[in-house]
């Protein structure tokens, strides 16, 4: 070209340099990978990849569609889609050729009835002419899907007979359609065919060869009134309505894609429209408009078309992502595929099918079994045939989460064949992160499975659950659905759970109503909170009693905000406060079902079931924590997250009677456990200190003990679990399918670190760590009787109303409780009454005093004790240092003993107990201990600089000057902290517990530690 062409300003300046774009790719990327054609779409994922990132997660404007969702797929699954459809329509027609050698992803179908095979026979066609066969990509990308068909084509065409320099031009313009919503990967399609043509026929460019694969564009800059009135239309047998129509018709294309349906209408205009595009005019305007015509038809020409083979990687978007407009189209158009945009692709793929076609996809697997998509599910098992599957499960797209991405690839006729049976193969059971193309390639019987669509219909819902067996599908005819027998019922949407909901340790015991029997019981007792079954963690048989909900006057707050709200639901009222059972979220792989007595308001997330015999109810909360209902989820919805309504469909066989007594015994275990914890209102007291000390002379000991009644526990818990699970196995007839073994880890005991902590610990590491904690509990139980909420002369709560109002010390005799609940906390013994000096005497008279020491010694060993440590020092710097990051933890930032603290140097710190701060309680902080810490401050300064005068060791010199360094600057901390404490005792600060802690909790400022952590914001 000449070298001032124009076309040159479009190139960058160092196209030829060293430091070029060009000059990376070569030098970055293995000379065996520019060998595939594959490469233009790696390029391309990683082009778009900084635009992805940008806007995924958000809802997804139209002109960002493309970037959200351009995924590059892997090439097996590529040829997996090619080989079964369009190579199994080919090897349907032709069964002995010998292209089904070359076909290594192809799956041999499985052996059919005479009925099926008469079937078959009707629609196969005797012989095929290659160069009518057809395939679209609906959503082509940067072409990898036509490639690969490509290859099959030729493949075929050879096999035909057919030289091979003359293949390339029969298949690029008679076999290969590709449609996209993006310019650039269109043009990358384009490019990627046109390079795999070239390497067969050298002459192609010169043959003027025009590809089927298209860019969509929008119809807004055509102008139908200007053609209209510049040709005459009656001419071309059309109307202006014609023009208006295709308009309107691809007025959004590159938002909807090809997903546009033609109507039959139009298809019929198509020939004459095409006609009229070949039209001139003298009149700059209409030839203009005839120009934008050309495209429009042409496109409407290719989403009219059915075609033999539909083969695509759909885009995968969900609908609360759509645009308004997507959103709208869809449910306008895909009513039963709204819910992601892959579904939607699903169904279009039907119509661009030929009746006999055959279409194939790689989707999300969530199809398959989530109630959203049951009718999208339904309506392809009614009116197609899945002729294979392979559900990839984790691992799909190994440049995506796998967790996320979990994939299927299936082929379908486009037609009903009663009774046929379709090939699954199963590579989720695989471990994660294996290989699936070569665990598919190595696959065996065991997880190869033939079945029909006839036989997915037993189950409620139609879930495609092809690995279930025989005998599990026998279980829905003519039983009873869990559902019939113990229907499960939404509960309350408070609309605003910061405002309507407490952890019951934020607000004032006296103002919660426990073990209310019912609504009216609970609205005479005038009280302001009830207990909230709001889930929590996975926990089975009982506990995750921690929430309380506002519901005073019989919800009259909730009610009113309800009102306002779309959000707001209050429904089942006629259940609120009796037994019920519920669950925690619903995760695949695990149960967590448990009992609640009266008394409890229940949440609209987790479904709960009411109105049973103590009998049946028992019964029921039995099988769902059972290993059968991790079974039956497993194909009614093996997703992340299970749909409430699952349960209903699970099918309900009784027990023998025995399991009554059993799920008793595991209720009664799993309450002792949940009530052994300062977060049960039930709590009494550690299990470390029942008995008197004669019986517990030691630490050590009384948590050796501990540890052996644990042990057994659990083990007891295991055996009944197990007895359970032996129970309902034997009642569903299921002992050739599932095992009762219960792994230790399972047992949802608070005590079996097996189950407490996750991650790969061996049996020390966990028992370690358990130790660990239950001194970190120890000592939070001792600064809770330090502070007057437990004593150690009364078992239960003792003080935990608000403002210190009728708070009685003489409960206290054993460790007397702090006069005016407050603790300091400091680095050094600056006060007689510190947390440190407090700990020490709990500990004494917790236990034998004669064993002080070595009790001191077992506590400090199991807090991060530094080696040159005596145990006192240990227990003042995990006091000072670490307590309160234990306690948020512990309380789920909600704390309850607040940590006032000057600043970093921690010059002065103090815990005060929420329920006894008063409007007073800065004040005497202030006179109590900041004003007398200062005078100490001032009075070891001075000695200090005297001890530094009179030394005459330069190393002591240098310590006591660097300890004064560090007095100095907590002096200066503890002037700061004093003037800001001063003003807000001014204010005489009032606290509605009420509120909650997050609120409170941000009304002094800065005078408090881990503002941020609990309140959200830095503070003032």
């Amino acid at each position: 070209e000449a070298v001032d062409d124009a076309t040159e300003l479009l190139l960058p300046d160092n196209l030829t340099k060293t430091d070029s774009l060009i000059r990376e790719l070569v030098s970055t990327i293995p000379e065996e990978d520019w060998a595939n054609i594959e490469i233009i779409g790696w390029l391309y994922q990683f082009y778009i990849s900084e635009k992805k990132d940008q806007i995924i997660g958000n809802v997804v404007k139209s002109e960002d569609i493309p970037a959200a969702t351009q995924l590059f797929t892997p090439n097996w699954i590529v040829k997996y889609m090619v080989q079964n459809s369009l190579g199994a329509q080919w090897l349907a027609t032709y069964p002995d050729s010998p292209l089904k050698t070359q076909m290594e992803y192809y799956i041999e179908p499985a052996e059919q009835t005479d009925e099926v095979k008469a079937q078959l026979a009707a629609i196969t066609p005797e012989s095929l002419n290659p160069e009518e066969l057809t395939l679209i990509d609906p959503a082509s990308g940067s072409g990898h899907i036509l490639v690969e068909a490509y290859d099959l084509f030729k493949a075929i065409y050879l096999e035909r007979g057919y030289r091979q320099r003359d293949v390339a031009q029969l298949i690029l313009q008679k076999n290969l359609f590709g449609l996209d919503i993006d310019g650039r990967a269109a043009q990358l399609t384009g490019f990627a065919l046109m390079m795999k043509g070239r390497a067969d026929d050298r002459r192609l460019f010169e043959r003027g060869v025009k590809l089927n694969v298209m860019a969509l564009v929008d119809s807004t800059d055509f102008d139908a009134e200007v053609l209209a009135n510049g040709v005459k239309l009656v001419d071309y047998r059309l109307q202006l309505g014609d023009l208006t129509e295709l308009k309107r018709l691809l007025e959004h294309a590159t938002t909807f894609g090809s997903l546009i349906q033609v109507p039959e209408e139009l298809a019929k205009k198509l020939p004459a429209l095409k006609q009229l595009c070949e039209a001139t005019s003298q009149d700059l305007f209409v030839a203009d408009e005839l120009k934008h015509l050309g495209p429009l038809v042409q496109q409407a020409e290719l989403l009219a078309a059915q075609c033999d083979a539909v083969v695509a990687n759909p885009p995968y978007m969900g609908s609360k992502y759509h645009c308004s407009l997507l959103k709208r189209f869809a449910k306008d158009h895909f009513p039963d595929a709204k819910n992601d945009l892959f579904a939607c692709f699903v169904e279009r793929g039907y119509s661009l099918a030929k009746k006999t076609g055959r279409t194939a996809m790689v989707t999300m697997q969530t199809w398959m079994f989530l109630s959203s998509f049951q009718n999208m599910r339904e309506r392809l098992l009614r009116e197609k045939s899945i002729t294979t599957m392979t559900q990839i499960g984790y691992n799909s797209f190994p440049t995506l989460n796998s967790k996320i991405a979990q994939a299927t690839v299936f082929s379908t006729l486009n037609r009903r064949l009663r009774n046929y049976l379709g090939s699954f193969v199963d590579l989720n059971s695989a471990p994660q992160s294996a290989d699936k193309e070569a665990v598919f390639l190595k696959r065996g019987r065991i997880n190869c499975f033939e079945i029909s669509a006839e036989d997915f219909s037993l189950i409620p819902g139609s879930p495609v659950a092809y690995w279930v067996s025989e005998q599990v599908r026998k279980l829905y005819d003519g039983n009873r659905l869990l559902g019939d027998v113990a229907p499960s019922r939404p509960g309350l949407s408070t609309t605003n759970n910061d405002k309507f909901l407490r952890n019951w340790c934020e607000v004032s015991v006296s103002k919660i109503g426990f073990a209310c029997p019912s609504r009216d019981v609970a609205l005479k007792s005038g009280c302001t909170w009830f207990p909230h079954n709001k889930g929590g963690d996975s926990r089975k048989w009982y506990g995750n009693n921690e929430i309380v909900v506002n519901w005073r006057n019989d919800g009259e707050a909730i009610r009113s905000a309800a009102e306002g709200s779309s959000g707001g639901r209050i429904v089942s009222l006629e259940f609120y406060f009796h037994e019920s059972i519920s669950a925690s979220a619903i995760t695949s792989g695990t149960n967590g079902y448990r009992f609640y007595p009266e008394g409890a308001l229940f949440d609209v997330n987790f479904r709960s079931i009411f109105g049973l015999s103590k009998s049946a109810q028992m019964q029921c909360l039995g099988l769902l924590n059972s290993s059968l209902v991790v079974k039956f989820l497993g194909f009614l919805s093996p997703t992340v997250a299970m749909n409430k309504y699952d349960l209903d469909r699970i099918p309900y066989m009784q027990p023998a009677a025995s399991s009554i007594e059993v799920v008793g015994r595991l209720i009664s275990i799993s309450t002792i456990d949940w009530n052994a914890y300062e977060r049960s209102w039930g709590f009494q007291y550690l299990p470390i200190l029942k008995g008197s000390t004669e019986l517990r002379p030691t630490l050590e000991s009384s948590y050796t003990t501990w540890i052996t009644q644990n042990r057994d526990t659990i083990a007891e818990m295991q055996s009944l679990e197990e007895q359970n699970n032996h129970l309902f196995i034997d009642a569903y007839g299921l002992a050739d399918e599932l095992t009762p073994d219960v792994p230790i880890e399972q047992i949802t005991l608070t005590v079996n670190p097996a189950y407490r902590y996750s991650g790969k610990l061996s049996e020390g590491e966990l028992w370690t760590r358990f130790r660990e904690d239950s001194m970190q509990e120890l000592v939070s139980y001792a600064i809770g009787c330090m502070l007057g909420r437990y004593s150690l002369d009364e078992p239960g709560l003792i003080y935990a109303h608000s403002g210190n109002q009728g708070f009685d010390p003489g409960r206290y005799s054993t460790l007397p409780a702090e006069a005016d609940g407050i603790l300091p906390l400091t680095d050094k013994e600056w006060f007689a009454d510190d947390t440190a000096n407090r700990l020490i005497e709990f500990v004494s008279v917790a236990w034998d005093k004669a064993h002080l020491e070595a009790n001191l010694r077992f506590l400090a060993d199991n807090l991060s004790p530094k080696k040159t440590e005596s145990s006192r020092e240990t227990l003042r710097r995990y006091l000072c240092d670490n307590f309160f990051k234990d306690h948020l933890q512990m309380y789920k930032k909600r704390p309850i003993y607040w940590l006032f603290s000057s600043g970093k140097q921690k010059a002065f710190q103090c815990l005060v107990y929420l329920h006894r701060y008063n409007e007073g309680t800065l004040a005497r902080m202030r006179t109590e201990y900041v004003i007398p810490l200062t005078a100490k401050f001032n009075t070891y300064a001075n000695k200090l600089e005297q001890d530094i005068e009179a030394s005459t060791s330069t190393a002591e010199k240098k310590r006591l000057e660097k300890e004064l360094a560090t007095l100095h600057n907590q002096q200066a901390e503890l002037a700061t902290f004093d003037e800001k404490l001063r003003h807000h005792a001014d204010q005489r600060i009032n606290l509605d517990l009420d509120d909650g802690v997050k609120v409170n909790y941000g009304k002094f400022g800065d005078l408090l530690a881990e503002v941020k952590a609990v309140t959200g914001d830095k503070g003032d």
